[in-house]
């Protein structure tokens, strides 16, 4: 983000408000105060009328930290950025607003992949809340303080987009009020529309937002409200040539701030998270279970990750009665829920997998907020961290009397005193890489030094992360490579068929080529589990089939692109009489089908 020193908002924006143009990017900002006598209020919703009750009830909820989280010291001002996001479950008076924010890409001319596209987006997504929740000691208030939280309310997954604009909304709003709201939103209604997978500049009075946005296959179907034009680049499992591309959700999530207590489980949660174990993340705070939630869904880029995470989980939510009326021995949904309520460790005995992170906030006058994390060094990072503190230790009776004691005592004994572990009975079938954590690189006791050094070390992580799900993708290549017409065959005809998939003999023939040189020295003897586990999960069969979409829309853009190349005179003279009828019924069905897009597509196109 660039920032003059003299940014501000007082001055009038050079247009006004533009509706449909703010919803491209937000639904709403919504103003919530806690009242001691009536619970959380909203104050303000610009533009009004967007939210059920319902939907209003649950966003209020999400908006504040829960009471066992929230700082214990007597500071004036502490001030937190976090986010949640929960299914719409109800029918929203602005539904049809969110329908007309999808844009059918003028690509797209294969009609059956069109009504397929528009088939499966139904304005019924997910809502991301992301919330600056300012906490203010007064003893001039009833009892000595107040809350209050200004929350960006957006079907968009744009991380890397609203918590630099909280970070300025927030401060902002406590100075100038509504004026605040109704000025961010008409530099918002400024913006382009979004477009995935592009480095985007958004500007915001004198300053601007230079943000790279994630790309089309990371966003399901559902409710992404964006440019959809997802490239053949990433039909087929390949390594991106520039690792600067972000090649799925929370690209800039902190991988090593947030997980470098347990660093050598890294691969446990990649695993888990591939075949869609439920997995329960406690932290201290609201921040820290956020950034430990976005960091592990970032970690299986670039798969399309279908798993329910919510990243931020109270006991308000609609879905916890049902989760909480699990009896023992039901299967749990496949989710990853971040919390901060211990109370969780006893309601949802059911969930099998259990993750704490972070440490408690350090008793300061003020929390800063990082510019690039939701955590901050001040929400639990020590001064430095020695390479003994990467959960590399060399053995020692001591070191395995404390492993044995936290399995032992189980995730209950979190009740007493807060330690970063994981509890998992799960066989994991990859082991961790000790060569990429032995080149991650100690900060010493400089926070600069340190802020500068995690980058680095993200960068080692992610890039690593990235090339195993790459590799473990890998052998689904050849059922998602689209074909060309033969050098002097006729493109005058039907391409053929994509390989039909069958998943016993995927792993049969799987079994008997192994599972590639980059993986064979990673995996254990039981590989193969890996991969039955994740034929049988909840992200598979969406990876897949979107995969498979794409795939058929650029097998249909190459043979479209070979037929117009093509001489079809030279092709009639060598075609018998039936062989000219059966291509024109061809050509005729593909000029119908692109006719029809061109009908279609100015009715679904809402610049």
């Amino acid at each position: 983000m660039s920032r003059s020193p003299s940014f501000g908002l007082k001055q009038e924006p050079n247009s006004k408000f533009n509706p449909k143009a703010f919803k491209r990017w937000i639904v709403a900002f919504c103003i919530i105060r806690f009242d001691l006598e009536q619970g959380q209020v909203i104050e303000e919703c610009y533009p009004p009328g967007c939210f059920t009750q319902e939907e209003e009830l649950e966003i209020c909820f999400s908006s504040f930290p829960d009471s066992v989280s929230q700082n214990k010291n007597r500071s004036s001002i502490h001030d937190c950025i976090y986010f949640f996001r929960f299914p719409k479950r109800f029918n929203s008076p602005k539904i049809a607003d969110v329908q007309d924010r999808v844009v059918v890409s003028a690509k797209l001319t294969d009609d059956k992949l069109l009504r397929r596209s528009l088939s499966s987006y139904n304005g019924n997504g997910y809502l991301y809340g992301y919330v600056f929740n300012r906490q203010r000691q007064d003893e001039k208030l009833k009892r000595g303080g107040e809350q209050k939280s200004v929350v960006i309310l957006s079907y968009c997954p744009f991380l890397s987009v609203f918590r630099p604009l909280l970070q300025i909304l927030g401060p902002l709003y406590f100075d100038l009020g509504k004026k605040a709201l109704e000025h961010m939103a008409s530099y918002v209604s400024m913006w382009p529309a979004p477009v995935l997978g592009n480095l985007v500049e958004l500007p915001i009075g004198n300053a601007s937002l230079k943000v790279n946005l994630p790309p089309g296959h990371s966003l399901p179907l559902e409710g992404s409200g964006v440019l959809s034009d997802e490239s053949a680049s990433s039909i087929a499992p390949f390594l991106p040539t520039n690792q600067f591309v972000p090649q799925g959700l929370f690209h800039d999530a902190d991988i090593f701030g947030t997980f470098r207590g347990i660093l050598l489980q890294l691969w446990l949660l990649w695993e888990l998270l591939i075949v869609g174990e439920p997995i329960l993340i406690i932290a201290p705070t609201p921040p820290q279970c956020c950034e430990a939630v976005a960091t592990l869904v970032s970690l299986v880029a670039p798969l399309l990750c279908s798993v329910d995470f919510r990243p931020y989980f109270t006991i308000h939510d609609p879905d916890f009665a049902s989760l909480n009326s699990l009896h023992e021995g039901d299967p749990f949904p496949p989710m990853v829920i971040g919390v901060t309520n211990l109370f969780f460790l006893k309601s949802l005995r059911n969930i099998p997998h259990i993750v704490s992170v972070g440490r408690p906030a350090p008793n300061t006058n003020k929390l800063a907020l990082a510019p690039k994390s939701f955590t901050g060094k001040s929400l639990g990072k020590p001064d430095g961290f020695g390479f003994q503190q990467l959960s590399l230790k060399r053995f020692s009776p001591s070191n395995l009397l404390n492993s044995v004691k936290l399995r032992r005592d189980g995730p209950l004994c979190l009740m007493t005193e807060h330690k970063e572990a994981v509890w998992s009975t799960y066989a994991a079938t990859i082991k961790p890489d000790t060569a990429i954590l032995n080149r991650l690189i100690d900060a010493g006791m400089s926070p600069r030094v340190e802020e500068s050094m995690s980058v680095v070390n993200n960068e080692i992580l992610r890039r690593h992360f990235l090339e195993l799900t790459t590799n473990f993708l890998a052998p689904f290549g050849p059922y998602l490579r689209a074909t060309t017409p033969f050098e002097g065959a006729s493109p005058f005809i039907d391409p053929p068929p994509l390989p039909p998939f069958d998943a016993n003999e995927f792993l049969e023939s799987l079994s008997s080529r192994g599972p590639g040189k980059f993986l064979s020295k990673r995996l254990r003897a039981n590989w193969l589990d890996l991969y039955r586990r994740f034929l049988k999960g909840h992200n598979f069969m969406p990876w897949f089939q979107r995969r498979r979409a794409v795939a058929e829309q650029e097998q249909h853009r190459l043979w479209r692109k070979a037929r117009i190349r093509s001489d079809i005179q030279q092709f009639l003279s060598k075609m018998s009489e039936l062989e000219i009828v059966d291509s024109f019924n061809v050509i005729e069905k593909q000029l119908l089908g692109e006719i029809q897009v061109l009908y279609i597509s100015p009715l679904q196109v809402h610049n």
